[in-house]
């Protein structure tokens, strides 16, 4: 292997339910973020549209790589990075290491996948694959904590300690911001009908991302507010909703059908089945990463649902970084730019001596 190839800045790709986010390793925050969608029509299916050229493709079939956080259909995935690799990035894929972020306690089968399809399809020299909410930690400058990791698919509660996931503590809801969105369609269907019937999902995103809020007290708060949103077409729209209701399911999933905890929950739980010695360094450094951490008043919710759940004399402290919707690839980007790094790289010669299996022995 030249060295001279590994001390390249690698390629770091964060795949996600909603999008993918790229760059090159060093970078302060991704070259890219397309949307993780391939579209195609029926009458013409080799015509084949990446990111948001298929969003905005009337009546396009629309396929998703990724499903809740796990990647379902390689064809596609395939077809996502090529896209990145050569229009985003502008990079031959054999000239740079690839840093690929997956979930906790992804399936070996898919890891295996992913090397077999990096190293024999695009040829890449070097590969790592590292735990999203592992990464989100390191950005945050710190290796021991709590990670909640909420995207577009899915909500992951990541222990950590010493900077190793502890798989057996780690908790999975399938609801995300994607569902936040959805509900958040529901509720105005209920109070705007026509508004539903023309929006796109930018437009209900738009509402989301700049309206919707986490209440402290969500009883209390339940009354309708006047918003008025400037739309990127120039014209306004006046909502009158409660907007901490969307949201809300992230705290009470049974209200959107899904038998599972909420968020808070899973902190708690989450921590309680690590040893009792790390409990203290987890609640003290719960961080909170993904697009869908971003909501107002998150933070302060969380605090208020778990404090009573948490023994006396420990302390609580929840921290948003401020890059917190792109900290897995920041992370990657951070440490894969490291000296000390280049020998965690499993290389072709280690994919030609040990094959898809081998992937394990260096990325835990």
């Amino acid at each position: 292997m030249n060295v001279k190839v590994l001390q390249t800045p690698a390629v770091i790709i964060d795949n996600g339910s909603g999008s993918c986010k790229a760059g090159i390793s060093g970078g302060t925050e991704p070259k890219c973020i397309v949307p993780s969608v391939v579209g195609r029509f029926r009458e013409r299916p080799e015509e084949i549209y990446i990111g948001g050229r298929a969003l905005f493709k009337k009546r396009a079939l629309l396929s998703y790589p990724v499903e809740r956080g796990i990647i379902s259909c390689w064809d596609d995935m395939e077809k996502l990075l090529r896209y990145i690799y050569r229009y985003e990035l502008e990079v031959k894929p054999s000239t740079r290491p690839a840093f690929l972020s997956e979930p906790p306690r992804n399936p070996l089968k898919n890891r295996e996948k992913t090397t077999e399809l990096m190293f024999e399809s695009f040829k890449v020299p070097a590969l790592y694959l590292a735990i999203q909410a592992t990464l989100a930690l390191y950005t945050s400058a710190r290796t021991t904590g709590l990670v909640l990791d909420s995207g577009d698919g899915v909500t992951h509660a990541v222990p950590i300690y010493d900077g190793y996931c502890l798989p057996h503590g780690v908790s999975r809801l399938p609801l995300a911001g994607r569902d936040v969105s959805n509900y958040l369609a529901n509720l105005l269907l209920e109070n705007k009908p026509g508004l539903v019937a023309r929006a796109k999902k930018a437009t209900l995103r738009l509402i989301k991302e700049n309206c919707c809020y986490v209440a402290l007290d969500p009883k209390q708060a339940q009354k309708k507010v006047e918003e008025i949103m400037k739309l990127p077409d120039g014209n306004t729209l006046k909502i009158q909703l409660d907007l901490c209701q969307a949201p809300e399911i992230l705290f009470t999933p049974k209200t959107f059908g899904v038998e599972a905890p909420g968020i808070h929950t899973m902190i708690t739980r989450s921590i309680r089945k690590c040893d009792q010695d790390v409990w203290a360094p987890l609640y003290g450094n719960v961080v909170l990463s993904g697009g869908s951490s971003l909501f107002r008043g998150l933070d302060e919710r969380i605090f208020k649902e778990i404090e009573h759940h948490v023994p006396n004399g420990v302390p609580i402290r929840i921290i948003t970084p401020p890059e917190r919707s792109c900290a897995a690839w920041v992370g990657a980007s951070i440490i894969s730019n490291l000296v000390s790094f280049q020998p965690m790289w499993f290389t072709q010669e280690d994919y030609k001596e040990f094959g898809v299996a081998g992937i394990h022995r260096k990325c835990f």
